[in-house]
């Protein structure tokens, strides 16, 4: 995303959505998942990593999902800090690259210490749940807005759902910058 910023000069709004939110704070094994949708695991996750692969982007192995809602939290907290942006590519790689916990506060703030912001300060927002009527609200407008799967990339009303090679995405920003002259 930070190149798509760089070489297009777009601002990268992050709006959580709620994927799994009755996924429980200890996880939920990918393959229920999976069965529960009638889905083949093996061949997702090989896809999944060949997107990633041709992406450049590193993909682990994991086999648990876990509920975001408190790192989504916790992105609307770092969206105020001084560098808070670098917080979503690294909650990024905890979750889909070290597969850690990401509904555990101690690893959100294991996260929050790694990219140098204030562990005291992303506590006490993640105690006080001082962000969550954001996420909720964000969540609601997800909803009017009809996303159904992530990631959703939305530009000038257009909208791309799941993982999209680097190329579909600039030919999104190429279209909406074309339609606005």
């Amino acid at each position: 995303m930070s190149k798509l910023q760089q070489e297009h000069n777009v601002t990268i709004n992050w709006i959580p959505f709620p994927l799994h939110p009755d996924t429980p704070t200890e996880g939920k094994a990918l393959s229920d998942l999976a069965n529960y949708r009638g889905a083949d695991l093996k061949q997702r996750q090989a896809e999944m990593k060949a997107r990633m692969d041709a992406a450049g982007l590193p993909y682990g192995k994991r086999t648990h999902t876990y509920n975001s809602r408190m790192a989504q939290e916790l992105g609307k907290w770092a969206d105020t800090q001084e560098g808070g942006d670098k917080l979503h590519d690294a909650l990024y790689r905890a979750y889909f690259v070290d597969c850690r916990n990401i509904g555990k506060i101690d690893v959100l703030l294991d996260v929050v210490k790694s990219n140098g912001l204030s562990v005291e300060e992303a506590l006490v927002a993640l105690e006080e749940r001082t962000y969550q009527q954001a996420v909720d609200l964000d969540w609601k407008l997800c909803q009017e807005s009809g996303v159904t799967g992530v990631p959703t990339f939305a530009a000038g009303g257009y909208a791309l759902v799941g993982a999209q090679p680097y190329e579909t995405l600039v030919r999104l920003i190429e279209h909406v910058k074309e339609s606005k002259t």
